[in-house]
């Protein structure tokens, strides 16, 4: 019988948070693929960063073979499966939010070049640096989105609440991109 005032950690059923996944642990599951961002998320300096800049390249290819309406459909469908795919990664890697975990970036940098396209490389890079900006430095809305989906002080976390959680700061970090990107070009 497990003592209820003993530490989590002692419990034979808890395991200890993966802190950087590797190239093994991504191969070891179709989600771990798609969260990880295909690879992008494993770098230790900046993944989020890298799986922006790897959107950004995933996205100009689509346009080369898809429409504006097809991308909006494969959007669309990447938002379940996105959270599907955060959620299982972040419940194997026994953490609520890792960084490593990028198809949050992905997802919300797409719709955000889908919404300003078709424009050119400076406007697609100052799309990029305000993204990147809202994402990291989590102001307001963005803040607000980061923490309502925290369960802090959980035992066990809800993990398709976390996974959810991982996905909706990153599609205010879009908003909040669209928004600014707007105010400039109208003024």
């Amino acid at each position: 019988m497990i003592d209820p005032a003993a530490p989590i950690a002692s419990s034979p059923s808890v395991k200890p948070p993966l802190r950087r996944p590797t190239l093994r642990f991504m191969l070891s599951h179709p989600a771990h693929w798609i969260a990880l961002g295909f690879g992008s998320g494993l770098p230790r300096i900046a993944p989020g960063t890298v799986g922006t800049l790897w959107a950004w390249a995933a996205y100009l290819l689509m346009q080369r073979w898809l429409n504006g309406a097809t991308i909006g459909w494969v959007i669309l469908a990447s938002l379940p499966i996105g959270w599907w795919a955060c959620t299982v990664t972040a419940r194997h890697m026994n953490i609520a939010d890792p960084g490593s975990i990028v198809w949050d970036e992905v997802v919300a940098f797409w719709i955000v070049l889908w919404v300003v396209m078709p424009t050119g490389f400076i406007w697609q890079l100052v799309a990029f640096a305000i993204f990147r900006a809202f994402d990291a430095a989590k102001p307001g809305p963005v803040a607000w989105a980061d923490g309502l989906f925290k369960q802090r002080g959980a035992t066990e976390p809800n993990w398709w609440r976390a996974g959810f959680g991982i996905i909706l700061d990153d599609l205010v970090a879009a908003f909040c991109t669209l928004l600014v990107i707007a105010a400039v070009r109208a003024w």
